[in-house]
């Protein structure tokens, strides 16, 4: 099967960018303290469940697979980037890093307790969103949980220059209702969302942010195929 280009320019664009991302972009997580508090609910519900690890899905240099960590919960991440994965490898040692992607995981049905994509679809066309959630849904096990940030708005920005780098990489901003109903299609109805405006560290032209907290239902019977239509 061909890969979709979308995928092939968004691994390109994150092996040019990978030593630098790393150094710039664990800062600004840090400063989010309304994301992290979403991760720390994320985190206890979590652990609470105990139904299996926890992927950090487009992890990036690994700094919230690392966060989580330390949160007391079992995590390991999974990047599309070769490149970046090899930066999360020698940043975090002690950690488990995978290269994949988000539309088709090479993890077991149901086994994970929980899901986390800390702005990794953003790169997804939004008509695709339902894919890449369906592949959530499956790997996720009963009552397992879903963290979700991304960009809310509805534009799509292009890319030629990031990180000090030239690249060619698209930006999607998508309405937290869209993304709202596009989970509960895929068997997973949000339980609590925060929007926040743009701190001090971000650039105003970041807009809003979002944070989507969801989970798949513990009762059995319920699945992807029948939610979507």
């Amino acid at each position: 099967m061909t890969e979709p280009t979308y995928l092939q320019a968004t691994r390109a664009a994150y092996d040019t960018v990978a030593v630098d991302y790393a150094e710039l972009v664990p800062p600004l997580f840090e400063g989010d303290l309304y994301g992290r508090a979403m991760i720390s609910t994320f985190a206890q519900l979590t652990r609470t469940l105990d139904a299996g690890p926890v992927a950090d899905l487009g992890c990036g240099p690994g700094h919230v697979t690392a966060h989580l960590q330390s949160l007391g919960v079992s995590a390991f991440g999974v990047d599309l980037s070769p490149k970046t994965v090899a930066v999360a490898r020698r940043r975090h040692p002690d950690l488990r890093f995978d290269e994949g992607s988000m539309t088709d995981l090479d993890l077991a049905d149901g086994s994970l307790g929980g899901v986390i994509a800390w702005y990794s679809i953003v790169h997804t066309p939004p008509e695709l969103l339902p894919v890449v959630f369906a592949e959530f849904h499956r790997v996720l096990a009963p009552g397992g949980r879903l963290l979700l940030a991304f960009k809310a708005g509805d534009r799509l920005r292009h890319l030629e220059n990031a990180y000090g780098h030239d690249l060619s990489l698209d930006v999607y901003w998508v309405s937290p209702d869209r993304i709202t109903d596009l989970l509960t299609r895929a068997g997973l109805p949000v339980e609590a969302r925060l929007i926040r405006e743009p701190n001090a560290q971000e650039k105003p032209r970041q807009g809003q942010q979002a944070y989507l907290l969801a989970q798949r239902p513990a009762q059995p019977g319920t699945s992807a195929d029948d939610t979507v239509k």
